[in-house]
């Protein structure tokens, strides 16, 4: 039978955290009720721990375990933090919900500091099971239309979007896979280690290496883009007129 815990890789977020600490500080976008929060605190548990969410039986069991939450909308309002004041930043099977990737990059290099960590998990939409929906012609499960998902993510993609954009800014130090549909458990997590690109999600730990200028804002206004993205009020303004 599938596990479908297996999807959020808790154990693959757990040795990124173990592999980074220590660390002073760390936020979770989109917190949940803070599970992967939690590994982050037990692999460094002196760390002041900060989570986005906003829906309220989610606070409450965030704000339980000491975690200092903020509900903003990520895709319109900037992080709560200054330039460079985070150690780690880390989003689990969220960035699939979102339209405004570039605004919400743009604010975690704003707010990451230079050496500081940035751990990412998404659904594959190169998983081994989608692979084979497209080939007879099928939807891949990680991106249909009548779902909350809104993007799709491969590994290529991923390190392709930072390495266009903010050239050499991040570098990846690990990468990791969980669940491998249509295995049982006690084959998925072996499978996805051996073979992550062909696993259910995917997880990039990037360090931040060098300091960031606005190139997540200055993109899609360079490469004209046709698409409404919000880019803040003021590179909004500028694109309009563009």
């Amino acid at each position: 039978m599938i596990d479908r815990s297996l999807n959020y890789g808790r154990h693959v977020m757990s040795g990124f955290y173990e592999k980074i600490a220590p660390y002073d500080t760390v936020l979770d976008i989109g917190a949940g009720s803070g599970a992967d929060l939690s590994a982050a605190i037990a692999a460094c548990p002196s760390v002041k721990a900060y989570g986005l969410e906003s829906f309220p039986p989610n606070v409450q069991a965030l704000k339980t375990k000491g975690i200092e939450v903020h509900g903003i909308n990520v895709e319109r309002e900037a992080l709560p933090f200054a330039d460079e004041a985070l150690d780690v930043i880390s989003t689990n099977q969220t960035l699939e919900h979102v339209k405004e990737i570039f605004w919400i990059m743009h604010e975690v290099s704003r707010t990451l500091k230079v050496n500081g960590h940035l751990i990412i998990g998404v659904p594959n939409l190169a998983s081994f099971h989608n692979r084979l929906l497209l080939l007879f012609g099928k939807q891949p499960t990680c991106l249909q239309n009548h779902s909350a998902h809104v993007r799709g993510y491969t590994r290529h993609d991923v390190l392709r979007l930072f390495q266009m954009v903010f050239p050499d800014g991040y570098r990846l130090e690990a990468f990791g896979g969980s669940n491998f549909y249509p295995l049982p458990a006690w084959l998925a997590k072996p499978f996805a280690k051996l073979a992550p690109n062909n696993a259910w999600s995917i997880f990039f730990l990037l360090k931040k290496v060098r300091p960031y200028e606005r190139q997540f804002l200055e993109f899609p206004i360079q490469k004209a883009l046709e698409t409404n993205f919000y880019l803040g009020d003021e590179a909004g303004r500028f694109q309009h007129i563009l």
